[in-house]
């Protein structure tokens, strides 16, 4: 936290053990981190020239911490006007772009085309890391330029507190690294929702930038995008999302890590075995796995894939599950199941 005035991790470690203890000697520190003294008298050294610590005025050859908000406030006050002069040249640049734009096309900033994997990467990475308060995305198919696992942009952004809101097409289910990908998302708190059509792909930033896929550019077949600022186009984009988010099924993982399926506007009650007692007439975690999966529409091989079980055993467990309703086909399963209370829409 403290690479800002130029200390690195050891130096920060050594500065906060100060601040606990009040004083302390080098060897002291050293034993209290774990840390060779050689290093500690080092990181003594780094921290007395950014002015963090004093030798004790009434203990010899201790060291004190020097009050955080005295010390650190000359950084801060650099940092702020670094920060304040970017935005500045960034206005500036922002203004002149806009009256270079204006004499060559009227809609140069509105919109704007982006071709190549290498440019759709870095544009998509300035996007996220760019927004401040939400983000927007609809999923669909495998992804051309950045696959979930290689989205390092979207941690940044989330420590950041952005909120995320994602409807994913409920094919990208049967994809292992999506799966853990959800996972992960909705473990840090981010809103995903699954709906059976998503019509295209989508990220809008802070509703005030939206980037959005077009047919492969030129004979060599490079997947584009189109960057949307317009106002009027931006709204159609935004409502497009929101009446997907809609009509789309909120899901999460319970404490073990098993899917649970939501209906659209609420929650449906389908939870894991942290909060569902089962009784010998009502289906175990398991089943309520297996029956939220189906309810998203995947198949019976697909769930077995998904959650690595034999294809007889999961059709053996759904057909326990419509012994145990009385029912006959699976659309009435689904009724029966809503009616005892497993899920609700």
């Amino acid at each position: 936290m403290l690479e800002f005035v130029g200390l690195d991790e050891r130096a920060e470690l050594v500065y906060r053990a100060l601040l606990s203890l009040g004083a302390a000697t080098p060897e002291g520190l050293a034993e209290r981190l774990s840390l060779n003294p050689c290093l500690v008298q080092q990181s003594l050294a780094e921290l007395e020239t950014n002015g963090l610590v004093a030798p004790s005025a009434s203990l010899p050859d201790h060291y004190v911490a020097a009050p955080p908000a005295v010390a650190l406030a000359p950084a801060l006050s650099q940092r702020r006007h670094e920060l304040n002069e970017a935005e500045r040249v960034v206005e500036m640049l922002a203004d002149e772009y806009r009256r270079t734009g204006a004499a060559t096309s009227g809609a140069a900033d509105l919109v704007e085309v982006v071709s190549g994997v290498s440019a759709l990467r870095h544009r998509f990475e300035q996007i996220q890391l760019g927004t401040e308060n939400e983000l927007l995305a609809l999923v669909t198919e495998a992804p051309v330029a950045v696959g979930p696992e290689e989205n390092g942009a979207e941690d940044i952004v989330v420590a950041r507190g952005v909120t995320h809101r994602t409807v994913l097409s409920r094919d990208r289910l049967a994809d292992g690294p999506v799966m853990e990908a959800l996972a992960l998302a909705l473990e840090r708190g981010q809103q995903v929702r699954v709906a059976e059509h998503v019509p295209t792909k989508l990220v809008v930033s802070d509703r005030r930038l939206a980037m959005v896929p077009l047919l492969a550019l030129g004979t060599s077949g490079e997947p584009a995008a189109l960057l949307v600022r317009a106002p009027g186009l931006l709204e159609a984009l935004i409502g497009l999302f929101e009446q997907c988010w809609q009509l789309a099924y909120p899901v999460r993982f319970a404490a073990d890590g098993l899917l649970g399926l939501d209906g659209p506007g609420g929650p449906t009650g389908l939870v894991g075995p942290g909060t569902l007692e089962v009784a010998e007439d009502q289906p175990d975690p398991v089943d309520l796995q297996i029956l939220s999966l189906l309810l998203t529409g995947l198949t019976d091989a697909s769930v077995a894939k998904q959650l690595d079980l034999g294809l007889r055993t999961v059709q053996r467990r759904v057909q326990r599950l419509m012994t145990l309703t009385g029912v006959s086909t699976r659309l009435q399963l689904g009724w029966h199941a809503y009616e005892r209370g497993w899920v609700a829409r």
